[in-house]
């Protein structure tokens, strides 16, 4: 009988349950309170890969932030201003299709590296991974082993225990202070806001979000934790999608470890009846989330290969080949032929270079101007004392670039079309936008319809490469 739902057998021979079956179905709690886990401290191959990943990661994300480029940050969402800088380039809103594209592109690449490689993005760079291994870090350093972590909380209050708990948690604030400051400074200049905040000069939205990033990532990585992997992140729930059986994943190999069994390390294990597995339980110690990976791939599982470290220590102490627990596939498991390259790898790959491609063509052959044509609504055309036709517009242009420019004005479409006001060179300030004021005269004899397209140009004085050009239509009398 289950244990999980609950099952009453009915004799379809008689008109109700036998008097065998008047047992009260078995419930299980559907809720329960985290139980805290202790992580053990491990070091391996992939604990040193995830460190200098670690370690560049942090490094970029605390670094950027402080990097100026022609006096322009490194990177900087000015919101208010509605301008993006990113790397020397300035983005404006009308780029959101960038922006979209670019969001595609990671969202492909997850699911091309998941197909591949499993939840190697969880293991190893995603953000709430990064800063709870710091904080776990932290905590190790101050509280000491797993054991000694255990025996603290067990331990009654004293002047030692709420110390080593102080300073903790002391420290814990000043990291994540310093990740609120930090992402606050991509959209507040980072030297402007903590100036401003030393001084009292800020406003409350600043104070507001510094605090709400701060408070977000000590909960995060302090205490919530697996809990965030568990029951709040999305790609726990959908990676088993993108599985299939050639997905790389953290696999325990019950061919080997099977019968599992502790021994002594002389022991001959064949005679014992044994496997590899001694039981020591060292892969569920170290594990963030609390599993058990002898168990079979679950979706609490992380990928952070802490359990493949452990193991091979074991393995190398016992004399035993290592790999009992490794990165494989359920073909290699099975003793099949595992395929990295396969139809949905090639699919995703192909669709990664394409929009690679295609974000990278259109920001290389992006033009840093932009030119607008307002036609004045208000009047359809006007007769000069010359007896020329006049129709009259507002230019706007926008200067993208980090440097300001003078562009002069040109317009074309009509023989005899020229600028009557607004031929002059017209200075726009770096990444800034102004409205012009033009008036084009045309002679009636070179008006052939009511209703005549012409276009406008713009051309930077310092570069003909910058250009930009936008078509109108000019209204002029019925034509004789």
């Amino acid at each position: 009988m289950s244990s999980q739902i609950p099952v009453r057998e009915i004799d379809p021979n008689t008109d109700g349950p036998s008097d065998n079956n008047k047992k009260k179905p078995e419930t299980v709690e559907l809720y329960a309170n985290r139980k805290k886990i202790y992580v053990r401290e491990v070091k391996g191959l992939f604990q040193r890969i995830r460190f200098f990943s670690l370690m560049a990661l942090m490094g970029m994300y605390f670094l950027f932030v402080w990097i100026t480029f022609d006096g322009q940050p490194l990177i900087h969402f000015d919101l208010p201003a509605r301008e993006f800088h990113l790397f020397g380039g300035t983005f404006y809103p009308q780029d959101f299709f960038l922006l979209a594209a670019m969001l595609i592109i990671c969202a492909f690449g997850l699911f091309f590296i998941t197909t591949l490689f499993g939840r190697v993005w969880c293991g190893y760079t995603c953000p709430q991974t990064v800063w709870t291994f710091i904080f776990m870090w932290v905590e190790e350093r101050i509280e000491g082993s797993r054991n000694k972590r255990m025996k603290l909380d067990q331990a009654p209050n004293s002047p030692g225990k709420l110390a080593r708990k102080s300073t903790k948690h002391l420290l814990w604030v000043l990291i994540a202070l310093a990740t609120g400051l930090t992402f606050v400074g991509y959209f507040y200049p980072i030297r402007d806001l903590l100036a401003d905040l030393v001084t009292l000069d800020a406003n409350g939205w600043a104070w507001f979000w510094v605090a709400f990033f701060t408070l977000a990532t000590y909960l995060n990585a302090g205490w919530m934790r697996e809990q965030v992997c568990l029951y709040m992140c999305p790609y726990a729930r959908f990676q088993s999608v993108m599985f299939d059986r050639n997905t790389r994943v953290v696999s325990y190999d019950p061919n080997r470890g099977e019968p599992r069994g502790s021994r002594k390390k002389s022991a001959d294990r064949e005679e014992l009846g044994l496997g590899d597995c001694i039981d020591c339980g060292l892969c569920v110690q170290v594990c963030p989330t609390g599993i058990d990976i002898r168990d079979g791939l679950q979706y609490e599982c992380i990928g952070c290969a802490l359990c493949i470290d452990a193991c091979d220590t074991v393995m190398d102490k016992m004399e035993y080949p290592r790999g009992l627990i490794r990165y494989t596939t359920e073909n290699e498991l099975e003793g099949r032929t595992s395929k990295l390259l396969r139809p949905r790898t090639f699919g995703y790959g192909a669709l990664l270079t394409l929009m690679i491609t295609a974000v990278v063509v259109t920001i290389a052959t992006r033009v840093p101007v932009e030119l607008d044509v307002i036609r004045d609504r208000g009047t359809m055309f006007n007769y000069n004392g010359r007896g020329w036709v006049e129709n009259t517009y507002t230019l706007k242009i926008n200067n993208l670039s980090e440097n300001p420019r003078e562009f002069r004005i040109e317009v074309d479409g009509i023989d005899s079309a020229r600028l009557l006001r607004g031929g002059e060179p017209v200075s726009v300030d770096a990444s800034g936008h102004r409205a012009v004021p033009v008036v084009v005269e045309v002679d009636p004899e070179d008006i052939s319809a009511i209703n005549t397209d012409i276009l406008f140009r713009i051309e930077a004085i310092d570069s003909a490469n910058i250009s930009d050009e936008t078509d109108s239509q000019f209204i002029g009398p019925r034509p004789r």
